[in-house]
């Protein structure tokens, strides 16, 4: 365990070191909203995760991205392969993460519990995965979020078989998840699906190792099967040659729009170990992402099996967009952590002028910046990770659902496009090497750049914003959160800046209040700045009630980040030039090095930049 400070001029670079352990914001964060009983459990487990991908998985992740995954669609006698050729290092690390847990532990009792942890944990461990490798993080978290829809909408049991083989520690046995929901002409209209669900209709000519996917049922007072025929194409797979894959197709007579969509379980191998009539057209060549395999399928007679009801495919699908909405929120953070990383190394490392850069008041200063953006998309990120993780152990909770709904889209929106921000400047840190690719900001740069693009741009995130409030209404459940946060606040320091919030909250309301009056048209033109307006007052206010509980302890860091987080976000006035000494050089060894700040050190009222 690395304890703060943290002198950086320790290291080389960001690698061969444990991320958990040079990330006290996360261990604050998980040690806050982790169940009691699962932090004392699980702190070992993030120690010894974040020491495999600090070494083994880091460096593997650099060597796949020179070498990533090919397709045979054919062999040399044209028949039908659908193929995906892996790196060993590729092997290797998917290896290291199922046999480590990253998905099982939320599904069945690791050694050492009775029950399963939070998805809060997978979360937290796919935030560390994020500092080496976002293709590997994608692949994993469609794992997750495949077993995750299935155990909560499978609900004849039909597939409990690939619920067990999706949640395995042994590599032997795993299988992968992916989601197949894009097409071509539809993008993130996902109404617009042509894919067609054809239905076998002779249930009863199943062999019986095959029953459970050809079980009849009853819809409607006709006989149904489970086992269809699907017709189409997927313009956008990720993990394309997932054995347990998820896909919206539609049944015949089935109305227009995303209300007459079913979701289908399409598998890589029939359970005859025959290969599915499914065509993996060509993989895309993407900026980056490189470890997974994207690419183009053609559905032409494909066996799909449907999950759960007809015509509710859409509402299940969204369990696993808001599942997959989160982890690119905490996978922008975990890049964003190691860019910083980055940053912080090379400035302590690297000499100009006779002194390391580090030492400037100019990199001081984006230093500090930097630090904050972390801690903030951190700290929401987390938050909204919690609420996913309150509502999936209890559908009942209607504040977890609200608060759910509204700040998984917010998140994803602002922490990813944070995350492209950090890693453009992240490269400038390292001058002329950070462009090119043998060091790994290049890389991170390219990886972060697909976190907005992944299950909705920003465009679409903001109306899903306006969606939550409207249908959901779940602003009712975030206005007493920030209060909550904001009555906890009560030193003097905080107390200025508390105000400040308290009255940017105020108006957020009579924004929120504006968009419920106002016409459609206008909301929409409005719905990307509420939406970040929700995350500076919500980051604002957690961050001001952390101060208060570190203050209560007698450190006052929280206080400065909080403090900058306000002052830039909330209370910034853009006139005017700071020329008396700024607080990036005061407080430079607590924000950056997390060193702890003696209360007695806080000036008397709050620091501006």
């Amino acid at each position: 365990m690395v304890e703060p400070p943290i002198e950086y001029e320790q290291f080389e670079e960001g690698r061969h070191v444990n991320y958990w352990d040079l990330n006290p914001v996360l261990q604050e964060e998980a040690r806050r909203l982790y169940p009691d009983d699962e932090f004392e459990w699980a702190k070992e487990k993030l120690q010894e995760f974040g020491h495999i991908v600090g070494h083994t998985i880091a460096d593997n992740a650099d060597r796949i991205d020179r070498h990533g995954p090919t397709l045979q669609s054919h062999d040399k006698y044209g028949e039908l392969l659908n193929q995906v050729e892996y790196h060993p290092d590729q092997l290797e690390n998917e290896r290291l993460i199922y046999e480590h847990g990253i998905v099982a532990d939320a599904f069945k009792p690791p050694e050492g519990r009775d029950e399963p942890v939070g998805l809060l944990h997978t979360l937290t461990e796919q935030l560390l995965l994020s500092y080496a490798d976002t293709g590997l993080v994608c692949a994993q978290s469609m794992t997750a979020g495949v077993a995750l829809t299935l155990r909560n909408h499978d609900h004849t049991e039909d597939y409990t078989e690939y619920l067990d083989q999706l949640t395995s520690t042994d590599y032997e046995t795993v299988i992968e998840g992916a989601m197949f929901l894009t097409e071509e002409q539809g993008g993130s209209d996902v109404g617009a699906a042509e894919t067609d669900a054809e239905p076998v209709v002779a249930p009863h000519q199943a062999t019986e190792s095959s029953a459970a996917q050809a079980k009849a049922t009853q819809d409607g007072g006709e006989l149904q099967t489970r086992e269809y025929k699907l017709t189409g194409e997927k313009w956008f797979c990720s993990n394309i040659d997932a054995q347990g894959t998820l896909a919206l197709a539609r049944r015949p007579g089935a109305p227009d729009g995303t209300k007459g969509l079913s979701l289908f379980l399409v598998p890589h191998e029939l359970p005859s170990g025959e290969l599915n009539e499914q065509r993996y057209r060509r993989l895309k060549d993407k900026l980056g992402t490189e470890s997974v395999p994207t690419g183009e399928v053609e559905f032409d007679g494909t066996t799909g099996y449907l999950v759960g009801e007809p015509e509710r495919g859409f509402k299940y699908m969204t369990t696993m967009v808001n599942w997959e909405r989160v982890t690119n929120s905490v996978g922008a953070v975990g890049i964003i952590g190691r860019l910083l990383l980055e940053s912080k190394v090379k400035a302590a490392n690297r000499d100009a002028f006779g002194q390391a850069i580090q030492d400037f008041p100019l990199m001081q200063r984006d230093l500090v910046e930097m630090a904050v953006d972390h801690e903030a998309t951190l700290t929401f990120a987390m938050e909204a990770a919690r609420w996913l993780d309150r509502y999936e152990r209890d559908h009942g909770d209607d504040d977890a659902f609200q608060l759910m709904r509204l700040l998984v889209p917010v998140s994803k929106h602002v922490t990813t496009r944070k995350a492209v921000e950090t890693a453009s400047y992240a490269m400038e840190i390292q001058g002329g090497n950070g462009y090119v690719d043998d060091f790994v900001t290049h890389r991170l740069y390219r990886d972060a750049q697909v976190l907005p693009i992944w299950e909705g741009t920003a465009n679409i995130l903001s109306l899903d914003v306006l969606r939550a409030m409207e249908k959901e209404a779940a602003h009712e459940a975030l206005l007493p959160l920030v209060s909550g946060y904001l009555d906890n606040v009560e030193h003097p320091y905080l107390q200025p800046l508390a105000e400040t919030v308290q009255a940017e909250f105020e108006q957020l309301q009579e924004a929120l209040l504006g968009l419920a009056t106002t016409d459609n048209e206008s909301a929409q033109y409005a719905a990307k700045d509420v939406t970040e307006y929700i995350y500076d007052v919500v980051t604002a206010s957690i961050l001001l009630s952390r101060a208060q509980e570190h203050l209560d302890d007698g450190d006052a860091r929280k206080a400065i980040v909080a403090n900058l987080f306000v002052e830039r976000e909330l209370a910034s006035d853009s006139s005017g030039v700071q020329t008396d000494a700024t607080p990036a050089m005061e407080y430079f060894d607590a924000i950056v090095q997390y060193d702890s700040l003696d209360d007695t050190k806080l000036p008397e009222q709050p620091v501006t930049t």
